[in-house]
């Protein structure tokens, strides 16, 4: 059967029906993703049984993987991605021997783009639930046309033109990467530069385009200013009609594009057990161009 493109009802996401990730996929099932997910931003693929081989292969359909950053960590010598998968990060609350076989544990992260404090983020994200608690651990998206398109025009004259520090010294749950310092003076994070306003390379759409709230700074402002700006602009990008948010059920692989979307992930017990399995594909640097 071909397959079929089921939309979530809300303002992104889409399911994709009929298709066996196992398998190797023709131009023309490609070209039918891809243009749902230029469409949709998000795209969900229900009751896969894969590998990290199929993982993969599917990933590279899209573009070119990054090692996730994940991956290379390393604690005591034990690498967070699977055996033989570099490109693979393990994202989960899971010890073994006393230690974490994956990263971000348990906790909630909060409204972030991937990689954002790099010169060139990620392009997209795809993720695998190996196994999912029984509740919490949902992870949401955020719209970021949308939230561009209905900026307040007070709000948009402001932000125009503008570019924001995108902060490398947290990680989406809030802890301090190794090797740096907790940020005293916003003026002064540690980062990428990217405009505000990013033209979408394929779609030629504009977006916001904010990385994590904490710690950043719009250049050339004063603190001030530049904390009620990103405060307004925030509220703004997290209304609930701008999101769709997804329960995970163990071969759900979900896909996202980082360059229009914001994304979180709820909380769960850490007293049960979240196995997810991510790649990441290369992207460029943002750039804006006005219509």
């Amino acid at each position: 059967m071909p397959i079929e493109i089921c939309p979530s009802g809300r303002e992104l996401g889409a399911e994709i029906l009929n298709i066996d990730l196992r398998e190797e996929l023709d131009t023309e099932t490609l070209d039918v993703i891809r243009q749902a997910w230029r469409e949709y931003l998000v795209l969900l693929i229900r009751g896969q049984d894969i590998s990290d081989g199929d993982l993969v292969r599917f990933s590279e359909y899209f573009g070119e993987l990054r090692t996730s950053p994940l991956g290379e960590a390393r604690m005591k010598g034990r690498s967070r991605s699977p055996d033989g998968f570099p490109q693979v990060a393990i994202i989960s609350n899971v010890t073994k021997d006393g230690l974490p076989i994956g990263s971000l544990g348990n906790g909630e992260a909060i409204w972030h783009t991937d990689m954002s404090y790099l010169e060139s983020p990620i392009m997209a994200a795809v993720l695998y639930a190996l196994e999912v608690p029984p509740s919490g651990g949902d992870t949401g998206f955020a719209n970021m046309y949308l939230a561009h398109d209905t900026l307040p025009e007070e709000l948009r004259a402001e932000l125009v033109d503008r570019v924001c520090i995108h902060d490398h010294s947290l990680n989406s749950a809030g802890f301090l990467r190794r090797g740096y310092e907790e940020v005293t003076d916003v003026t002064q994070t540690p980062g990428a530069r990217h405009p505000l306003f990013r033209t979408h390379p394929e779609t030629g759409r504009q977006a916001l385009f904010l990385g994590r709230r904490r710690n950043a700074y719009i250049s050339g402002l004063p603190v001030e200013e530049s904390e009620a700006l990103l405060d307004a602009v925030w509220a703004h990008a997290t209304k609930p009609e701008f999101t769709w948010h997804h329960k995970w059920n163990v071969g759900d692989l979900l896909m996202w594009d980082n360059r229009a979307v914001l994304h979180r992930r709820d909380s769960f017990d850490n007293s049960t057990r979240r196995v997810m399995h991510r790649t990441q594909i290369e992207g460029d640097k943002p750039f804006y161009q006005a219509a």
